[in-house]
């Protein structure tokens, strides 16, 4: 039986079961291939029931017939199979029940969008301002990211101290961390050792305001924000001690949806508050709109569990939050314990607006990035979470501002980042707190230098040609860059190489941008890292100091 009949009896068979079809008929593309994935008894007995796919599709091994969801995945995905196919999310957001039916009311609700249940590999690439980063994105279904959360191999450690800037002789849990690499991947590689023992997450995320390339399909820009915070979510959930809490600050871009989100994640019960965070440097924004200006910021407070959560709980005198509010104050605002009825220190963050802080004193001012979080603002939260010693994270690290305090506050962190702006910023900052900096909080905590933090990054191996594509300026470059990857990248299982070669023409037709999403969708990004289980394969050349180093790290013995 040829292809093109096998077309039409798969389809005609598939259409026997209303679970793959939408309300007007249409067979869902993705619906099946998931099912396939998940060898799921109904098709199967479909597929078995029809000779010829019978025969295509199954492969006998000692007498069993054996489904090759492989085969039947390409088969599927071939664009003369269903070329107008949905996918099995309709492409509109809406809420839903845990059966994905769209409901008006219900006591149990979900947030329900295209991809939802795919990962999204969204990387930083853009050496810009916080509120115009760029995203390199690509959706991956889950038989696509066999190795992808596989903990990584970290390299090129550095460790800042007091003394000097040099290559540590050894880590340990004990270090402050500064992890330069995708965070999703981190995350997952920080679980090894992590997970359940973070007393805070503190995450000011990409706000998705229409600058960033969440967009490269516009139908699908909520969409991609909504799957690459929701990977993250579910990894942070599981890094937090069952005494935790997170903190995710938002603008009105994708606050109201996030907060759905985060009840999804986190569950109803653990939503504490919402803050609002009136922005310092915006308190004096001028507008021509004909409206009210936007000068504030959203802070979702959970716990891990309500039940277990610690908090700390403070009071601020009268007279010390008019100070506080009106930026004059210097003494440590919280040194004396007052009644319950006075302002509190959680509920002040809603109503107090500080100055935006700057990092004037640390660095130079084209360093500056506009937005910076304010270091009073991350003290108070930090403070009602953690005791000295304890555990902060932020991985989206921005400029560095979760580490400061935290080192000034006697606790540990962990810093993720990807931009390499952010980094050296991020580095020299915290060098500088080091040093005995006495800006932000420095005078009240009687910071007087010293702690000490590991810098390392993720070991890279196919993202060094995506960072390579994204910098490449002409289809002369990327050319260069796709002989690169046949010789020593992990070409992504869709892609024949001599098919893109014979049909080379076509390529340089495509526009700049078209040629590089191109070749970085041929790129498996199972390898955009070195997976820690290959530390040992010649092929990667991973040094003997930084085996050892791993090892530490993970906890691991040589």
């Amino acid at each position: 039986m040829n292809n093109l009949n096998l077309f039409h009896e798969l389809e005609k068979l598939l259409r026997m079961e209303s679970r793959y079809c939408s309300e007007d008929g249409k067979l869902l593309k993705n619906a099946i291939v998931e099912a396939a994935l998940a060898l799921r008894s109904d098709l199967i007995k479909l597929l078995l029931s029809h000779e010829g796919l019978k025969n295509n599709f199954f492969t006998k091994v000692d007498g069993v017939l054996v489904f090759d969801k492989v085969r039947f995945q390409k088969f599927v995905m071939n664009k003369r199979f269903l070329p107008d196919s949905y996918t099995s999310f309709k492409n509109k957001i809406g809420l839903t029940n845990e059966d994905e039916d769209f409901v008006a009311e219900s006591r149990e609700v979900v947030l329900s969008w295209p991809y939802k249940d795919c990962v999204l590999e969204g990387g930083q690439t853009k050496e810009d301002a916080k509120r115009n980063e760029v995203f390199w994105n690509e959706i991956l279904a889950p038989d696509e990211i066999n190795r992808l959360t596989e903990p990584k191999v970290l390299t090129n450690f550095v460790r800042y101290d007091r003394e000097s800037v040099h290559a540590p002789t050894s880590v340990s849990s004990q270090d402050n961390y500064i992890i330069k690499g995708n965070n999703l991947l981190v995350l997952h590689s920080l679980l090894k050792k992590y997970e359940s023992k973070i007393k805070l997450i503190y995450i000011d995320p990409p706000y998705n305001t229409g600058n960033d390339s969440f967009g490269y399909n516009d139908k699908f820009n909520r969409s991609a924000w909504l799957t690459f915070m929701r990977n993250r979510l579910v990894l942070a959930k599981k890094l937090l001690a069952p005494t935790g809490a997170i903190y995710v600050q938002l603008d009105y871009h994708q606050a109201h949806y996030a907060k759905v989100l985060l009840d999804e994640v986190f569950g109803e019960e653990n939503f504490q508050r919402e803050i609002i965070w009136r922005i310092g440097w915006l308190s004096g924004y001028k507008t021509a709109d004909k409206n009210w200006i936007r000068n504030h910021d959203t802070i979702f407070f959970y716990s891990k569990d309500a039940s277990q959560m610690e908090f700390n709980k403070y009071y601020i005198p009268r007279l010390e939050y008019k100070q506080i509010a009106e930026g004059n104050s210097d003494r440590y605002p919280i040194e004396d314990v007052w009644n319950g009825n006075e302002y509190d220190d959680l509920n002040s963050i809603a109503i107090v607006s500080f100055a935006g802080e700057t990092v004037s004193k640390m660095l130079n001012p084209e360093d500056e990035v506009k937005g910076q979080k304010s270091e009073k603002l991350l003290e108070r939260i930090i403070r009602a979470h953690t005791n000295e010693g304890d555990l902060v994270l932020d991985f989206f690290g921005g400029t560095g501002t979760t580490g400061a305090v935290s080192m000034k506050m006697g606790r540990c962190f962990i810093l993720v980042e990807q931009l390499d702006k952010h980094l050296d910023i991020m580095r020299r900052r915290m060098n500088k707190v080091i040093e005995g900096e006495q800006s932000g909080i420095s005078k009240r905590n009687n910071w007087q230098g010293g702690g000490s933090f590991v810098y390392c990054e993720l070991a890279i191996a196919n993202q060094r040609f995506i960072d390579e594509i994204v910098k490449a300026e002409n289809t002369d470059e990327l050319k260069r860059i796709w002989d690169d990857i046949q010789e020593s990248g992990f070409l992504s299982w869709k892609v024949e190489p001599k098919t893109f070669n014979e049909n080379v023409k076509e390529f340089e037709e495509l526009s700049l941008d078209e040629q590089k999403f191109f070749l970085i969708e041929c790129l498996d990004k199972n390898f955009l890292y070195i997976p820690l289980s290959e530390i040992n394969n010649k092929e990667f050349e991973v040094s003997n100091e930084d085996k050892k180093l791993n090892a530490e790290f993970y906890d691991k013995s040589n």
